[in-house]
């Protein structure tokens, strides 16, 4: 009985769960959350996905280390000779 009763729970909670309601933040179709939390109808607003811009990548060449006289670089700083 207590396997019956768990498939029941997992097929409403499966079922629940691809409605279309919660893709439209629990408003429904042609509706959607308002700023301040209540449902506003849709305006005729369309959203469409812009072109997918690839960047390249920048590459910097490393600054050559400069110590004071008397210094000498290593180890990740100037010491002295």
């Amino acid at each position: 009985m207590k396997y019956l009763f768990a498939a029941a729970v997992l097929v409403t909670t499966a079922f629940a769960g691809l409605s279309a309601a919660e893709a439209a933040g629990g408003c429904g179709p042609g509706w959607h959350r308002g700023p301040y939390g209540g449902c506003v109808r849709n305006r005729g607003v369309v959203v469409v996905p812009g072109p997918v811009v690839v960047e390249r990548p920048v590459v910097v060449a490393p600054r050559p280390r400069v110590c004071p006289y008397g210094f000498v670089w290593a180890y990740g700083r100037c010491r002295p000779i």
